[in-house]
């Protein structure tokens, strides 16, 4: 299977904003290190997640992808062209083929823009469709995403729409250019339980229907587990494992992705998982320790834990881990 998407030593350093006096005595620029020396690939109908705790730079690598933000250093390939340093009308066309779903549909809704404006928008921007052309597509796409009558939403502004109705508004509108590739961002986490199974079975719907490569964005397993084909786990910044879901949920070989498993409820209460404990709060991600990024709250630390990086190893085929475990 060919890839679509492959990025290579991907880093994105922002740096922190300091006070005048603080900047004339430190002397020196401190650096939020949000993506870290990130390599991996997403192959052509697959959907590949990238899974860890808030603040793990899942994010603002799936915006690096699609080029909302320019990576401090790396390469990011698109169907094998180097998209890295693409500006201006190349970029502008270069987005036909990849759009990204926020996570917060209530913000990435311009709020005085009528739901069938917002969704046909893209179109007038490639001069693609106008006028009724443009009305009838926004009606095809509101259709595929489930939101009905369409005749009547197409004139309704987000604030009164429901939350579940405003993440298909927001999945029409990345759809609608009939694009290769979507990140799609935490796309449940703001929505109601009871409706995240009807959103992710759109996804996959809409994945087989269009053809679609997802980069789907999640700090929930459990989500990850049904809709995965890939995984990867990041922690500060940096990928630790990746593997198919299988291995990842069958042999967890990384302490990280251990205690993120163990914490995933059981619905069968004669089944227990044994819990792992982790101890401490997360590093900062402008002072990231020496060693391993895991090692002052792993349980199976060792002592070249604390003065050599781990490197990104394959330990079976398609499994890799950055542990010195192995």
């Amino acid at each position: 299977m060919s890839e679509i998407v492959k990025i290579e030593n991907l880093r994105k350093y922002f740096p922190v904003q300091k006070s005048f006096l603080e900047q004339f005595f430190a002397r020196k620029t401190s650096y939020v290190k949000a993506v870290d020396d990130v390599s991996f690939s997403v192959r052509k109908g697959e959907i590949f997640t990238l899974a860890g705790e808030s603040g793990c730079g899942k994010t603002t690598s799936g915006r690096l992808i699609v080029r909302l933000l320019k990576p401090t250093s790396g390469k990011i390939f698109f169907n094998g062209v180097d998209i890295t340093g693409l500006e201006g009308e190349e970029l502008r066309l270069l987005r036909r083929k990849m759009q990204i779903i926020f996570q917060d549909p209530y913000a990435s809704l311009n709020p005085r823009m009528r739901i069938g404006d917002a969704i046909g928008h893209p179109l007038a921007i490639h001069g693609l469709a106008e006028g009724e052309e443009k009305n009838k597509e926004v009606l095809e796409v509101l259709g595929e995403v489930g939101l009905a009558p369409p005749e009547q939403l197409i004139n309704l502004y987000p604030h009164q729409l429901s939350g579940g109705q405003r993440q298909r508004a927001a999945m029409a509108r990345s759809i609608i250019l009939k694009p290769e590739f979507i990140v799609a961002d935490e796309p449940v986490s703001m929505i109601d339980v009871s409706l995240r199974t009807a959103i992710i079975d759109l996804m996959l719907d809409l994945k087989k229907d269009l053809g679609l490569t997802y980069l789907f964005i999640t700090h929930d397993l459990a989500v990850a587990k049904y809709i995965s084909d890939r995984i990867g786990i990041m922690y500060l910044g940096k990928i630790i494992e990746m593997g198919s879901k299988e291995q990842l949920f069958s042999k967890p070989l990384h302490p990280y992705t251990q205690a993120l498993l163990s914490a995933i409820p059981i619905p069968d209460p004669d089944k227990k998982r044994k819990a792992v404990d982790l101890t401490g709060e997360v590093s900062s991600a402008i002072n990231i320790p020496a060693g391993c990024r895991f090692h002052p709250r792993c349980p199976k630390q060792m002592e070249v834990c604390t003065e050599k990086e781990p490197e990104l190893k394959e330990i079976e085929k398609h499994h890799f881990v950055a542990c010195h475990l192995y």
